[in-house]
């Protein structure tokens, strides 16, 4: 899930050739992780202790970063947790700056005066489980004092709403007034309603379906394998090759991969057409297509800021969500949610498409739009829920107003 919306809607002519090259100018680092030592900028941090994973094993000493805007009320009522998409962060609102590589995610959502209005709700946004941008993930050291890479354990999104529930209570909030995530935020918001329906009085599942499908688990797997294959990768264990030494070919190639479900035929067509980036012709020239320049730049600054390890932790993750598992089955599951409950799909999202949040409309019992979706009508296909700040914003008013 592409998390950066201002330069992602640009017309191709505003990021020429010379204007990448200068904001990725130098070799990228091996890994784009938050690390010990790193400037902290707008994070905090909690520890919640050891967790219990599904797979058996114990994950020790688990640390959540992250982010909060306005204040708890004095009933403790007014929170709403804030959960991001596959390569998001903590950083929902705030600039760019040497502790937080881009700026933030959701500005046009959350903020005073927006739908998530931070003047009257407190807004809290972790980094998830898995993650690389100060929580527990496999950039973090392990008890050996070694980064933990590839042998940071098989996390699923049950464990790390698991840990997004630890946190909560280590941060003094039992319930929540809204639960809210797009992509795989909002698998996490799905298990949150199931695993915690004490502690949720509203959800807003956005883009998301209720079990992750054989095709989507497919399209995710030709990117874990771009990951691996680079021989860079050194099978998980690379954080201390020297700048311009890391696994960033497979991982930008992985990020071009995933750009491709994000986005839509008609939006590339139209923005780039046959142009071409330079004044070389890319038929036999030695030039490139616009939009092939497009999915290098992208991929590239994406290096800058994520890493490989964690972007294979995650996506495996995503490939676990089904939460009719142990539940007899999907529709049983759905049923079972009593939160008041916002679903939103795209029409043009042919990543998780609106089947998926059509399954859940129907299955959930107290939407408040009844058994079908809200339905988004974009070219922006995946990635509208991040860019069309009105009407996701009247969406998540009429939620939070119910």
């Amino acid at each position: 899930m592409d998390w950066q919306t201002t330069s992602e809607t640009m017309p191709a002519s505003v990021v020429p050739e010379a204007r990448a090259a200068h904001q990725l100018a130098g070799r990228a680092p091996a890994t784009g992780a938050w690390r010990e030592g790193d400037p902290v900028g707008d994070r905090r941090f909690v520890r919640i202790g050891d967790l219990e994973l599904e797979s058996g094993q114990r994950l020790p000493d688990v640390r959540i970063a992250y982010e909060t805007w306005g204040t708890l009320s004095p009933g403790r009522d007014n929170a709403i947790l804030v959960l991001h998409a596959l390569t998001g962060d903590s950083h929902v609102v705030g600039p760019a700056g040497p502790a937080h590589a881009s700026a933030g995610w959701w500005p046009g959502v959350v903020g005073p005066g927006r739908a998530i209005d931070t003047d009257r709700w407190f807004v809290v946004a972790p980094n998830v489980l898995g993650g690389c941008q100060g929580s527990t993930g496999p950039a973090s050291l392990a008890p050996d004092g070694v980064e933990w890479g590839a042998r940071f354990p098989f996390v699923t999104i049950r464990d790390q709403v698991a840990a997004q529930v630890a946190f909560a209570r280590e941060i003094g909030v039992e319930r929540f007034a809204a639960v809210v995530g797009g992509s795989m935020g909002a698998m996490h918001v799905l298990e949150w309603a199931l695993m915690a329906p004490a502690a949720v009085e509203r959800i807003a599942v956005l883009a998301a379906p209720a079990a992750t499908t054989a095709d989507q688990i497919a399209l995710n797997s030709v990117q874990l394998e771009a990951v691996r294959s680079d021989p860079a990768f050194r099978g998980g264990a690379y954080y201390d090759a020297p700048d311009g030494e890391g696994p960033t070919r497979g991982l930008a190639l992985a990020r071009r991969m995933a750009m491709l479900n994000y986005r839509t035929p008609v939006e590339l067509n139209q923005r780039f057409e046959r142009g071409w980036q330079s004044g070389l012709d890319p038929l036999g020239g030695g030039g490139r297509f616009a939009v092939e320049s497009y999915l290098d730049f992208h991929g590239n600054r994406f290096t800058r800021r994520f890493d490989a390890n964690s972007y294979l932790a995650l996506t495996e993750a995503m490939n676990s969500h089904d939460v009719g598992r142990g539940r007899g089955g999907v529709a049983e599951a759905l049923a079972r949610i009593e939160a008041t409950t916002l679903v939103l799909g795209i029409d043009s999202d042919r990543y998780f498409s609106l089947e998926g949040q059509r399954e859940i409309a129907a299955g959930v019992r107290r939407t408040i739009h009844g058994d079908e979706p809200v339905v988004l009508r974009s070219d922006y296909g995946h990635d509208a829920f991040l860019i069309e700040d009105d009407a996701v914003a009247t969406e998540l008013r009429r939620l939070l107003a119910a």
